[in-house]
């Protein structure tokens, strides 16, 4: 909070501090020294002192919000023009030509024959008048009128150049950080390409190895199996392993590519059409499944049926891990605004006789695939020592449309 309030603090400042000054350097010009720009005022009108310092004061005012509102109008020389013709004064027009020479001008040199010019046309006037004997001007008053020079010329080009050289500098920092997160995003991207190419060369040396080991093998059994339950069985481990080749190659593909132009194509991806496949192959692994759909049946978009798919495919495999032949219910609810899909298995009727690894992230994937797509994701044991899978996908709108 303190840090905001600092950094919002330095932005104010930032925004008026220049503007500002110049308010003030402006306003400096109608502010009467000894009294004589009063005095003359009320000369030259024939008005009393009292008016010609409300008009002197008046005039401050409106040239120091003029020089405020400058930044926020297309035409400056209007908003200052009747301020300057009120008392003829020419202070006011050098401060801001002064402070605008300095800031917008690109070779030094300009700067300084403006500086130059700027001070002759005050100079010059006051010292060949009282040179010539012009009644009013006097050698004594040159001090004063350097001195106006140096504070309504001089100042506000110093000003200018130090607002120029602060707008550089942040300029230059602002290209600099983008110039540094560009670099920081492409070591970023660079480090995440290398890092999926490693993995794609680990899943290919050692994964897909050691499953077409196993189609192999499973191969071989079936050609050589003595008994029909044997060769189904080998036959099912065989299928299974080219399937899993298959998503396997899908995967390093994915990881290998570096963008989607050059991706590989992938193929069909499995969606609820394909379920009944999925169910016999559990079932010809042991485990009695039992599919149950409720509803009238409609069509779904392709991502939403995939993500079903994967939901009912990792609960039949945790199945496999947790449960081994345990009876299995797989049921399908298609209500009128969602999909509701359920697994639910009994408790394990033996302990396996060795557990198969798992890494733990299963039911965490499943959760972020559903949620992706707005659903509800559940996972919990039942007291009879199962487990109940489920989850619950709001169908879109078209989907709704249609089957109306």
């Amino acid at each position: 909070m303190e840090a905001a309030l600092r950094q919002r603090l330095r932005d104010a400042a930032d925004r008026w501090g220049i503007k500002g000054l110049a308010a003030v350097v402006a306003a400096g010009a109608f502010i009467p020294i000894d009294g004589r720009a009063i005095t003359y005022v009320q000369d030259e009108l024939g008005i009393t002192p009292d008016v010609a310092l409300t008009l002197s004061v008046v005039a401050a005012v409106a040239s120091a919000v003029a020089v405020l509102m400058l930044p926020r109008r297309r035409l400056p020389v209007v908003a200052l023009g009747p301020v300057c013709w009120i008392l003829l004064s020419v202070w006011t027009t050098l401060s801001v030509g002064s402070y605008v020479v300095a800031r917008t001008a690109r070779r030094p040199l300009h700067l300084a024959w403006y500086g130059l010019g700027a001070s002759a046309v005050v100079i010059l006037p006051m010292t060949t008048g009282a040179a010539i004997g012009i009644p009013g001007l006097a050698r004594e008053d040159l001090p004063s009128v350097l001195g106006s020079v140096v504070l309504f010329v001089w100042l506000p080009a110093v000003l200018g150049l130090w607002s120029k050289a602060r707008r550089e500098v942040i300029e230059s920092l602002e290209e600099r950080a983008a110039q540094l997160e560009r670099e920081q995003a492409a070591r970023a991207e660079q480090a995440r390409i290398q890092e999926r190419a490693r993995i794609a060369r680990d899943m290919h040396d050692v994964v897909a190895h050691r499953v077409s080991l196993m189609v192999l093998h499973a191969g071989a059994l079936e050609v050589n199996a003595k008994d029909t339950a044997t060769a189904d069985a080998a036959e099912l481990i065989r299928t299974t392993g080219r399937e899993a080749l298959g998503q396997l190659r899908e995967v390093i593909g994915v990881l290998k590519s570096t963008g989607a132009a050059d991706g590989p194509a992938l193929g069909p991806q499995p969606t609820l059409a394909d379920l009944d496949q999925l169910l016999d192959q559990s079932r010809a692994a042991g485990i009695p499944v039992r599919r149950h759909d409720a509803g009238t049946p409609k069509r779904l978009p392709t991502l939403l049926e995939h993500a079903a798919y994967r939901v009912v495919q990792e609960a039949l495999t945790n199945v496999h891990k947790h449960a081994g032949t345990a009876p299995t219910d797989v049921a399908l609810h298609y209500h009128d605004a969602d999909l509701e899909i359920t697994v639910s298995n009994t408790a394990a009727p033996h302990r396996p006789v060795e557990a198969l690894p798992g890494s733990g992230m299963g039911l965490v994937g499943l959760r972020e695939r559903v949620e992706l797509l707005d659903g509800v994701f559940t996972a919990e044991p039942r007291r009879d020592g199962g487990f109940t899978v489920s989850a619950r996908f709001p169908v879109p709108e078209p989907a709704l449309e249609e089957r109306a």
